[in-house]
């Protein structure tokens, strides 16, 4: 929470707007906005850019206190940078996480960077495997030395950036508590996932979530199509108030119910419209709930 109360109060006295420094880093106005709130952290770049851009030391933006000993929002990362020079179809497959966070953002390199508080070994635990095969990336998690599925969702958290000129079409396969995708525009995504909290920021395009738990599904907006894909399961989708989209059932026993601000209401949405909300599968539910701006779940 320090470095987001000090980030906010820096662009305060310096008269900067979340839209101006986002264009200083190269990231999008939504990421800023994640620094501010305490919802996620920004790559080591960046802190040396914002430290660089407002002549102030890391070890005080990060620890608040000048001269102080450099701190961290976590104690151990471990990360695996790979140069891209052309869209590419992403094939990745992470196992278990406490959360994941997938990301564009305007460079070369996709980048994977695995944090801990509690595994101080992580490039020894974890071994990350790009393959490059002509228009597609592959990236697959080796978790090494007896490491168990139980063990990284309780103690690893996972950061996926991919070059945003270079995105083509995404599948990813991972468990996690949380599982965010945010600033990220393709054709497809297709999620392979165990969660009950699936969170899209500034998405456009097809997102496919393939899942039999019961979820959240958080999506601050809808620039495309949203498609679940469950079995016997009941989940909830939040959008913005007021979004046009068209619901589409398919399967067998699926059914889509409609909430407004908590309470049950009849279909609202609006026939023939570009945005989808869809929902496939075998006795599965699906709530779509509209929630007053900036009451979204976070």
């Amino acid at each position: 929470m320090i470095f987001a109360k000090k980030l906010k109060s820096i662009c305060k006295q310096a008269g900067m707007s979340q839209e101006q420094l986002a264009e200083k880093l190269g990231v999008s106005r939504q990421v800023i906005t994640k620094w501010e709130m305490d919802i996620d952290i920004p790559s080591i770049e960046n802190i040396r850019a914002i430290s660089e851009l407002f002549d102030i030391s890391i070890d005080e933006l990060l620890s608040g206190e000048k001269g102080a000993k450099m701190s961290s929002e976590y104690l151990f990362e471990s990360i695996t940078e790979y140069d891209i020079d052309e869209p590419k179809r992403y094939d990745m497959k992470f196992g278990g996480a406490k959360q994941f966070v997938l990301a564009g953002y305007k460079g070369e390199k996709i980048r994977v960077r695995f944090v801990s508080n509690t595994m101080s070994m992580l490039q020894n635990d974890f071994k990350v495997k790009i393959d490059d095969i002509r228009k597609r990336i592959d990236v697959d998690v080796i978790r090494m030395k007896g490491v168990s599925e139980a063990v990284a969702k309780e103690a690893v958290s996972i950061f996926v950036q991919i070059p945003t000129p270079y995105i083509g079409e995404i599948e990813c396969a991972v468990n996690a508590e949380t599982v965010e995708i945010c600033s990220v525009e393709c054709d497809s995504i297709e999620l392979d996932t165990k969660t009950p909290s699936v969170i899209l920021d500034d998405v456009i395009g097809t997102v496919e979530i393939n899942c039999n738990l019961d979820m959240e599904v958080v999506c601050h907006s809808l620039k495309g199509e949203v498609a679940i894909n469950q079995v016997s399961a009941t989940s909830k989708i939040h959008i913005p108030d007021g979004t046009i989209f068209t619901a589409v059932t398919k399967g067998v026993g699926t059914s889509i119910a409609y909430e407004k601000d908590g309470k049950q209401v009849e279909r609202f949405d609006t026939p023939d419209a570009d945005n989808i909300i869809e929902l496939n599968g075998i006795k599965s539910e699906l709530v779509i709930s509209t929630d007053k701006e900036g009451s979204l779940m976070r």
